[in-house]
C-alpha cells in the first residue's frame, strides 16, 4: 500500500513470497529457507523479476511488431485489413484464452504437468485431452463464427459506411435498418484515440472539455459537506481522471511514437475488452491466490487447533469471495495510482498496443507455465508496456524515470517485506503473556 501510495508498482506475489522468507527465518533460522534455484527456492523466484518483463517484453513487441506490419504498414488500406483481420485476431486470441482457462483452471479431469521442480522440465497434457479440446474448439469456434457473420458486416458499416451504429448493434447487425451518417465519427475517435491532435475544420474535444469543466467548476458542488469530503477522499478513484494526470517526465512520450488512422485504432478496441478480461482474470487469479493461500492456513490452523494432516487447508467458498471483493475494492478506491502510472506516464497507449499488451502479458503466464518459470503478472505487463513503447517508436517513447521507480520497488520488495513480516512476527511471538509463566 506504502508503495503504491507513492506511484510505485510492487508484486503482490512476490511480496507474499518475501514476507513468507522473513516469517520462515524469524521462526526457525537462516537455515529453514531454501535460498538456491534448485527446488524452487529464493534465487528461483528472484530470477524472475529479470525473466518475466524481458520474457513479456519480446512477446508483446514481437505481437505488435506483426500487427503493424499486417494492418499498418499500408496507412491508405490500413482500414480493410483491420477488419478483414478481425477474425484472425479474435479467433487467436479466442483460442488462447480459452486454452489457459479450460487447462488450468482445476476444475475439470485434465490439466498442464511440469515435470521436476525446476525450469526445463518435461511438460505434458494429461486427462481426458478429448473432451477439454472439444470445449476449446466449440468456444474458438463461436468466436470465429460470430466474426465474419456479425464483426465484419458491422465494421464495415459504422467505419466504412459511418453509419451512426452503436456498439450493441453489432449482435443483430443484419436486422439494423441503414442508419444516418455519423457526421461527429473523426471527432469522437479523435476524442478518444488522440485528444492531444486537434483536427482541421474541427472544433477540438479539448476546448469544449475545457469550457465545460471551468463551468463545472463555478457551480457549487451539492450535498452535505461531510459527503463532499467524503467523495475527495474516499472516493477518489471514481472521479480521478487519470487521462490528464500526466508528469513532467512523460510530456514527451507522444513525440516519439507514431500514430495511426483512429478508424483502425477503434477496431482494437473491441479486441481489447477480451485481452483485458483475461488479463484481469489472470491478475486476480493469481494475486487472490497469494494472499488466500496464507489466510486459508492460518484460519485453518485457528479452528482446527491443529495443522492440516495433508499440508493441504481447505479453502471455504467465502474466503475466495472475500477475496473477490477485497481486490474489486482495491481497484476502485486506490487502483487509480496504479492505473495513472502504467497508463499514461510509462509510454503511450493506444488500442492496438494496449492489445499487444495485454495478450503478450498473458502469452508470459501461459509460457510460464509450462516452462516452470517464476514471474509475477504485475512485471509482465510491465515489461509488455516496456516492449511495445519501444517497438512503437524508440528507445525516447519511454519514460525511463518511471521504469526506474518501477523498479526500485521490485528491488525493494525482497528486503522490506520480508524484514517487515519477519519483525511483526518476532514481536508478536516474543512480547509478554498474561496467561503463560515464563519459562
Amino acid at each position: 500500500m506504502g508503495c503504491i501510495r507513492i506511484g510505485m508498482h510492487p508484486s503482490t506475489t512476490h511480496s507474499i513470497v518475501c514476507a513468507l522468507v522473513g516469517v520462515g527465518v524469524a521462526a526457525y533460522g537462516t537455515e529453514a529457507v531454501n535460498w538456491g534455484w534448485n527446488g524452487r527456492g529464493v534465487a528461483y523466484v528472484v530470477s524472475g523479476w529479470v525473466l518475466a518483463p524481458t520474457l513479456s517484453a519480446i512477446l508483446a513487441g514481437t505481437i505488435y511488431g506483426l500487427t503493424r506490419f499486417i494492418v499498418f504498414s499500408n496507412p491508405e488500406h490500413s482500414l480493410t485489413r483491420g477488419i478483414y483481420s478481425i477474425p484472425v485476431y479474435f479467433t487467436l486470441t479466442g483460442f488462447i484464452v480459452s486454452f489457459f482457462v479450460i487447462m488450468k483452471n482445476g476444475r475439470g479431469d485434465w490439466g498442464i504437468a511440469v515435470g521436476g521442480n525446476n525450469p526445463g522440465g518435461a511438460v505434458t497434457l494429461n486427462g481426458d485431452l478429448t473432451k477439454a479440446f472439444t470445449i476449446i474448439g466449440c468456444m474458438t469456434g463461436v468466436i470465429l463464427l460470430f466474426c465474419v457473420a456479425f464483426a465484419i458486416p458491422f465494421f464495415m458499416r459504422r467505419l466504412v459506411k459511418e453509419e451512426n451504429l452503436k456498439w450493441y448493434h453489432i449482435f443483430y447487425i443484419w436486422f439494423v435498418p441503414t442508419q444516418p451518417r455519423d457526421e461527429n465519427l473523426a471527432a469522437s475517435l479523435n476524442e478518444a484515440m488522440t485528444p492531444h491532435i486537434k483536427l482541421e475544420g474541427v472544433e477540438t474535444t479539448t476546448e469544449v472539455v475545457e469550457a465545460k469543466e471551468a463551468e463545472a467548476e463555478a457551480l457549487p458542488e451539492k450535498g452535505h459537506p461531510a459527503w463532499i469530503k467524503f467523495k475527495k477522499v474516499a472516493l477518489k478513484g471514481f472521479y480521478n481522471d487519470i487521462a490528464k494526470d500526466q508528469y513532467e517526465s512523460a510530456k514527451h512520450l507522444h513525440e516519439n511514437v507514431r500514430l495511426y488512422d483512429n478508424k483502425t485504432e477503434y477496431l482494437f478496441s473491441f479486441l481489447q475488452v477480451m485481452t483485458a478480461s483475461f488479463a484481469s482474470f489472470s491478475h486476480g487469479s493469481n494475486d487472490v491466490a497469494n494472499s488466500v493461500g496464507p489466510f486459508a492456513g492460518v484460519y485453518s490452523i485457528w479452528a482446527n487447533g491443529q495443522l492440516a494432516s495433508n499440508a493441504k487447508a481447505p479453502v471455504p467458498v467465502w474466503m475466495l469471495a472475500f477475496g473477490g471483493v477485497a481486490i474489486n475494492f482495491g481497484l476502485a478506491f486506490y487502483g487509480y495510482n496504479i492505473m495513472r502510472n502504467l497508463g499514461n506516464n510509462l509510454t503511450y497507449h493506444s488500442p492496438s498496443r494496449g492489445f499487444a499488451m495485454e495478450l503478450g502479458a498473458a502469452l508470459t503466464v501461459i509460457t510460464a507455465a509450462f516452462l516452470a518459470l517464476p514471474v509475477s503478472t504485475s512485471q509482465c505487463i510491465v515489461g509488455a508496456t516496456l516492449g511495445v513503447g519501444i517497438v512503437g517508436g524508440n528507445y525516447k517513447a519511454i519514460n525511463w524515470k518511471m521504469f526506474g521507480w518501477i523498479a526500485l520497488s521490485w528491488a525493494l520488495t525482497l528486503p522490506v517485506a520480508s524484514i517487515t513480516a519477519g519483525g511483526l512476527f518476532w514481536l508478536l511471538t516474543n512480547v509478554p503473556s498474561f496467561t503463560v509463566a515464563p519459562k
